[in-house]
């Protein structure tokens, strides 16, 4: 045979090969580069999808600037259970996030269901929306355009403030300066913010052709608690001292999944358990909406040339934001890098939560302040009285058979009330009250009875040659909760209408009629319409404060015509709304080193096929940082300064624990979350490298 002769090949299997003589995979079709904005590295989607935010933004802070007030005045909740609703509201919005991560990454993926179920059902679609929005802009940007990526994080949050920022600020115009129905126009301060949700609709779904959709990738969610339940149950019944142990808990899985799997259930429970200390601080940042605002109702918003409403207040949060972000990025740790100090992700977030402890602090110091400028409260078997003097001279009126007679013995002039509310002691919960009436030569006595923690007032008026007095309960509180509150005494024999507004109007009955207490806009009235059955005039009721109760007198002064008399059942508020700065610049700076940190923090350290359950895991936080402040407003009993002491000291004790949780926390790197596939290398188990087939010529 002839040595040279051509043989058939035969095959060799299993030859060893090293890993760089293992050739590449086929390369995959060039993917057609996705349209860049102004030759930058920043994707055009990215523009429709913040655009998007800002509509979507712009709708739920414009709904919540106006809810609080609309609990309080429209539905007449109290101060504790507006906060709840409130809260339990937010909270609901927070939670609904962890069905939508569910349905994003398992079934439609996040580009449909923020189309189609986040922007068309608005209760739902929060949580729709908002574990799908950041990730999927960060889905946008390829992996070698990851500074990008972060800095879109900010950009990002600059939209959804924009958005917050011009929606706290008119939201609140089209509730207080538009009438409907003769109240407050909540109709139209709902309806603006629903019709920006259609804009987003069709802003965001511009952009459909151009987006990067990543698939879904199976039931993600429904894996991982599958791989944990059975790393627990497998390491519970492999718990003999002769097995040996594990490196990690979620090693006890391998048996059932796969180590891809396994490992990123390793890297979303790390995050997961650094996320528990969070709540607490979403439960200081969102009572700016609640708590805060019902502090601001409290406070002159009289600026000398503008005139800010207690829920506009809110417009000062991402006001700063838009400020700080860029003043943060480019300024502040810039020179803190400059200085040598590593200032991580997890470092921001704790310094903001100091930020947000202080806030509370100052919000505290300002709370007492209020309170030391708001009229006393009566306490049980107490009562507050003032004595209206409406007839023609002086009246000098004496409390008979009490302890408190000495408390109104000074004669009170005609159209004079007492300077001041006087206290009165009572046995019981009610009782009858005599009084000696003194007028020119006339001694009278009267009986009127008043109720516990109660205000009144004792109006004297003329009765022919004689005298007469009525007891007029004033308001339930002395304080009105912001609002600018009147009411008339009529001392005409007719009727009078009283026109306050296009929609507003009272009628007043004759012969020394009393109306209730109407609500109207703090402003000027230069001239009230009024009318009588057969004359027309007008009444100047001059300036209106906030937080103020006003009672005016109609008389009929023969040298001057019709008039009002005009005097203060509660003062207006005093302290000014701009000591409120402080505080939100506190928080709002805390929030950006916190929510910006976090939201970044969040995408780089969750797995590609967890983004947006890891999205979801931080709004959840949020959830229930709402939930914390409706069981305290519910069932602390703190007064408020109080309560913001309490929130400031647990947050600031939270903070601490963070800060050791962040200080062993390493941080993952992308390339340590990519799978075999993603890494371009051959697989390697145990010791053992592949082993490829080669054919050998013979």
């Amino acid at each position: 045979m002839n040595p040279f002769q051509k043989n058939e090949s035969k095959e060799t299997l299993f030859s060893p090969v090293s890993i760089e003589d293992v050739p590449p995979r086929p390369p995959s079709p060039p993917k057609k580069p996705s349209p860049k904005i102004c030759g930058s590295n920043y994707p055009l989607s990215i523009a429709f999808i913040v655009v998007n935010e800002f509509c979507e933004r712009f709708s739920y802070y414009g709904m919540k600037a106006v809810l609080i007030l609309y609990f309080l005045y429209f539905l007449h909740w109290n101060e504790d259970t507006s906060t709840s609703i409130y809260h339990a509201f937010s909270s609901l919005c927070y939670f609904t996030p962890i069905l939508g991560a569910a349905i994003a990454d398992s079934w439609l993926g996040k580009f449909k269901v923020l189309s189609l179920v986040g922007l068309s059902l608005i209760a739902l679609g929060t949580g729709g929306i908002k574990p799908c929005v950041a990730a999927f802009g960060g889905d946008q940007f390829e992996e070698k355009h990851a500074e990008e990526r972060t800095r879109y994080f900010s950009v990002f949050y600059l939209s959804i403030n924009a958005g917050s920022l011009i929606s706290t600020f008119i939201t609140p115009m089209l509730r207080g300066d538009v009438q409907c129905f003769g109240e407050d126009c909540y109709a139209l301060a709902f309806g603006v913010p629903g019709l920006l949700m259609v804009i987003a609709l069709a802003v965001f779904a511009m952009g459909s052709k151009i987006y990067n959709k990543p698939p879904p990738e199976g039931n993600i969610v429904a894996q991982v608690f599958k791989c944990i339940w059975f790393a627990i149950s497998n390491r519970f019944k492999n718990r003999s001292g002769d097995i040996p142990k594990r490196q990690h808990w979620l090693d006890w899985a391998a048996e059932k999944y796969p180590k891809q799997l396994i490992m990123d259930v390793k890297a979303l429970t790390r995050v997961l358990f650094l996320y528990i200390p969070l709540p607490m601080f979403w439960a200081l940042l969102d009572q700016q909406g609640s708590r805060w605002t019902l502090q601001a109702i409290r406070m002159n918003g009289n600026l000398g040339f503008f005139v800010l409403q207690p829920d506009q207040m809110q417009v000062l949060n991402p006001l700063l934001v838009l400020i700080f972000i860029p003043l943060f990025d480019f300024v502040i740790y810039r020179l803190v890098s400059k200085c040598g100090i590593n200032f991580s992700s997890l470092r921001k977030m704790a310094v903001g939560m100091i930020l947000a402890c202080l806030a509370f602090a100052v919000a505290a110091a300002v709370e007492i302040k209020i309170n030391e400028m708001t009229p006393a409260q009566p306490g049980p078997q107490e009562v507050f009285l003032q004595v209206l003097n409406l007839a023609d001279d002086d009246v000098k009126v004496t409390v008979v058979g009490n302890e408190n007679n000495s408390l109104l013995i000074e004669s009170i002039k005609s159209f004079q009330k007492t300077p001041r509310y006087s206290k009165l002691h009572l046995k019981t919960k009610s009782q009858n009250f005599h009084f000696h009436l003194k007028y020119h030569n006339l001694s009278l006595y009267t009986e009127h009875s008043v109720q516990e923690k109660n205000w009144y007032s004792l109006v004297i008026h003329e009765d022919g040659n004689s005298i007469s007095s009525m007891m007029v309960k004033d308001t339930e509180s002395k304080t009105t909760n912001g609002m600018t509150t009147v009411r008339f005494v009529n001392t005409l024999h007719k009727d009078v209408n009283i026109s306050l507004s296009k929609d507003t109007s009272l009628n007043v009955g004759e012969d020394y009629g009393v109306s209730a207490y109407r609500t109207v806009q703090r402003g000027e009235y230069p001239t009230v319409h009024c009318r009588t059955e057969d004359k027309n005039f007008s009444l100047n009721l001059g300036l209106l404060d906030f937080g103020a109760a006003y009672l005016f007198v109609i008389t009929n002064n023969t040298s001057e015509g019709l008039q009002a008399w005009k005097t203060e059942d509660i003062p207006a508020n005093k302290m000014s709304i701009v000591w409120q700065l402080p505080q939100y610049a506190l928080v709002t700076a805390g929030e950006v080193m916190f929510s910006v940190t976090g939201l970044e923090f969040s995408y780089s350290q969750a797995p590609s096929s967890m983004k947006s359950v890891l999205q979801a895991a931080w709004l959840l936080t949020i959830a229930v940082g709402n939930i914390i402040v409706l069981v305290v407003a519910q069932f602390s009993g703190l007064v408020q300064w109080a309560e913001f002491i309490l929130f400031s000291c647990l947050l600031l004790v939270i903070c601490l624990i963070f800060s050791i949780m962040g200080y062993y926390y390493v941080p993952v790197k992308t390339e340590d979350m990519q799978g075999p596939g993603d890494k371009q290398i051959p697989h390697i188990q145990g010791n053992m490298i592949n082993l490829e087939t080669k054919k050998t010529k013979l």
